[in-house]
């Protein structure tokens, strides 16, 4: 209990050595690196200032390092939140992101310390699989118009809106930008296979940048559309009101979903990769408490990044002193470099995120969903990359989920079954299990009904087919007994509780006595809370089907 609880990093320092420390700093220095330029560029796509992805990079990736639950673990910006950050600045402004942020964080820090990091599973893989590649959709029609150097004025909000600006100027594409664009395409494409070592986007930075400044390009860059700070930064907390809370409480419970999913996924995939184990609960409150840090010193929101994390285990990361090296690198690199970032031209960004956007779409698994899977699930799948690009992240969460437990409840209620039984005269065989399903005499008088499989609203029902069955046999011999075997019935909720109560009442005016056997723990404190027990009697629960049996005969 008190280990779920303790940063990974007061775990690992017991044993720390110095051959270790060079390790995690050579790590951290090229996981920075990597970092740099997508933090940048991840900011400029939520619609936010440069330095503000550099500034949720360096808090929300020392922090999560420090308290995380994960030995190996990157945080900072990442492609996920770009799409409902940016509709969030549009529509509420600055104050409104932060307050969310800070919002989201919260719901973290909650989630963890009530041990909610494993429900995260809960979360069918086609809801992920649909936003996900929704998300890089969304992301890669946004970037066209800088990679063209297309001239659009305005600012688009909806992918509808996107699309149709980039028609409407169409013709003022900048063959200047497209040449720095595809070029720095290709780096990033090809560069891996020459060299794993120095990032591809940190290359296609220096080279853009070179391009730019030696032809003498007309190509937009980051300091002709933006004005940058190599300031560290420093508290601000926004005025909120209730009104203000109440409009962005579902901004923040998504933004606290996909932290909490990503930074799970990105420790599973870490694991997997160092052979560590995470604390689930650890990380959500680390990213809770990053996620309130970066909102409160103007920054965006914060997650595990697989793709940063990946890199660190690759280059010797072996503990969480990577992560806060890289951090504190990010930081130096801020205030002494911040200025020559205004070289990097526009095209060489939207490059970066047009590739950030195709390895985020996991468009492979989502064909292989679509030829492989039931229907459910693919209905479920296009119905959340629907409206994740046409409306926003919200609804497609809401809706998807809604949609997914519905259909499950569906399925639930199709494999909950009712069955009568036949009988003839047949003793048991010596050394069997009394409770196997075996053919057994009964009573004249007495039906039996075996009940399969969970009971719940949706299957409730099925407990009213008893009584239309023993209607129905009552005309052909004097039924007074009903046996009800529920040995497959792991759980009940209220719903089916009263429908059963239906039967009992009804059955009850018929002078047919109800008799219970093998209640399983779940349903018998379900009955019991309710005082059915009581009402029908603690003599008509019998442990298995022979003394129920016996119970009918004695009656």
């Amino acid at each position: 209990m008190k280990q779920m609880f303790t940063p990974k990093l007061f775990t690992l320092m017991k044993n720390y050595s110095k051959g270790q420390f060079l390790q995690d700093m050579t790590a951290g220095i090229i996981v920075a690196i990597v970092a740099l330029p997508l933090s940048i560029a991840l900011a400029l796509a939520s619609g936010v200032r440069p330095e503000q992805g550099i500034y949720t990079a360096i808090i929300a990736g020392f922090i999560v390092s420090f308290l995380g639950g994960s030995r190996v673990q990157i945080a900072g910006p990442t492609a996920a939140f770009a799409v409902i950050v940016g509709n969030i600045v549009a529509t509420e402004g600055m104050d409104g992101l932060i307050v969310a942020t800070i919002m989201a964080g919260i719901i973290l820090v909650i989630m963890g310390v009530c041990k909610l990091g494993g429900l995260i599973k809960y979360i069918p893989y086609t809801i992920t699989a649909g936003f996900t590649a929704g998300i890089a959709i969304t992301i890669a029609i946004g970037e066209l118009k800088d990679f063209f150097g297309l001239t659009v004025h305005g600012t688009q909000i909806e992918t509808g809106d996107k699309i149709n600006a980039l028609i409407q100027n169409i013709h003022s594409v900048n063959e200047e930008a497209v040449m720095v664009g595809v070029f720095s395409l290709l780096i990033l494409i090809f560069w891996p296979k020459i060299n794993e070592k120095i990032p591809g986007s940190f290359v296609a930075v220096l080279v853009g940048v070179l391009l730019v400044k030696g032809l003498r390009l007309d190509v937009n860059t980051i300091g002709s559309l933006y004005e940058l700070s190599n300031e560290l930064p420093v508290p601000s907390v926004p005025h909120v009101n209730y009104a203000m809370i109440r409009t962005l409480l579902p901004h923040a419970f998504t933004i606290a979903v996909l932290a909490a999913i990503e930074s799970l996924l990105s420790c599973v995939v870490a694991d997997g990769m160092c052979g560590g184990n995470h604390r689930s609960n650890m990380e959500l409150i680390a990213q809770g408490v990053a996620n309130v840090a970066t909102g409160i010193f103007g920054g965006i929101p914060a997650t595990g990044a697989i793709a940063r994390t990946a890199a660190n285990v690759k280059n010797g990361g072996k503990t969480p002193v990577a992560g806060m090296v890289h951090a504190i690198v990010l930081a130096i690199t801020l205030v002494l470099f911040m200025p020559y970032a205004a070289l990097i031209p526009m095209p060489t960004i939207a490059a970066i995120l047009l590739m950030v956007a195709y390895n985020m779409s996991g468009w492979r698994e989502f064909v292989h969903v679509l030829k492989s899977s039931p229907k459910s699930d693919i209905l479920i799948l296009i119905t959340t990359f629907f409206l994740t690009v046409v409306f926003d992240l919200v609804i497609a969460i809401e809706v998807g989920m809604v949609l997914a437990a519905v259909l499950f409840m569906k399925r639930m209620a199709e494999v909950t079954s009712l069955s009568g039984w036949k009988y003839i005269e047949q003793e048991e065989e010596e050394g069997e299990d009394a409770e196997s399903i075996q053919l057994r005499e009964v009573p004249k008088d007495t039906l039996v009904y075996e009940i399969n499989g969970p009971m719940f609203f949706g299957a409730a029902d099925k407990f009213m087919e008893i009584v239309t069955h023993s209607m129905h046999a009552s005309k052909k011999k004097n039924v007074r007994k009903i046996i009800l075997r529920m040995r497959s019935v792991p759980s009940m909720d209220t719903t089916a509780l009263r429908s059963l109560q239906r039967v009992y009442t009804v059955c009850r005016k018929k002078g047919i006595i109800l008799i219970f056997s093998h209640v399983q723990p779940q349903p018998c404190s379900v009955m019991k809370k309710a005082g059915f027990i009581d009402q029908i009697g603690c003599d008509k629960f019998c442990p298995n089907i022979d003394a129920a049996l016996k119970k009918a005969t004695e009656l």
